[in-house]
Order: C-alpha cells, then sequence, then structure tokens
C-alpha cells in the first residue's frame, strides 16, 4: 500500500507520500526529515491508502497544488 498523508506542523499543514506511514510519521516526530524538522510539534491529520504507486504520487501532488490546498481546507478542516 502507499499512503498519502497530511500532518498538522506549528505552522499549517504538510503533505507527504509513502510505502511505510508508521516508521515515516516517526522519522518526522523525531525530527530527521528536513522539511519538518523546523516545524514540530506535528500531529498526523489524515492519510488515505492507495494500491498503486502512481495514483498516490498523483494526489500527493493534486493536494500540494493551489486547488488540492483549498480542497485540504475545507474537507479535512485544517
Amino acid at each position: 500500500m502507499y499512503y498519502v498523508y497530511i500532518l498538522t506542523v506549528k505552522d499549517g499543514f504538510y503533505i507527504g507520500c509513502t510505502d511505510d506511514l508508521k516508521s515515516r510519521i516517526e522519522r518526522h516526530k523525531n525530527g530527521h526529515v528536513p522539511a519538518t524538522k523546523d516545524r514540530l510539534p506535528l500531529q498526523l491529520k489524515n492519510y488515505i491508502a492507495f494500491i498503486s504507486k502512481y495514483s498516490a504520487f498523483e494526489f500527493e501532488r493534486y493536494l500540494k497544488s493551489g486547488s488540492g490546498r483549498s480542497f485540504c481546507k475545507k474537507h479535512f478542516n485544517l
């Protein structure tokens, strides 16, 4: 499975994609991910599971776009 996840961070939210969600969240929490290490504390807000790696990365790309960020704010209460 591939996961697109949304983290709430101190200055907003962060969107990522992984095939090992538990390990990836731990890496974020321990400050091992450069994109979030200065934005702690963080919390897992939502995740969506995909069978297809391609679909997961396409959805992540969409969520990182302007309309995708608006979608997140409206539907995920961010």
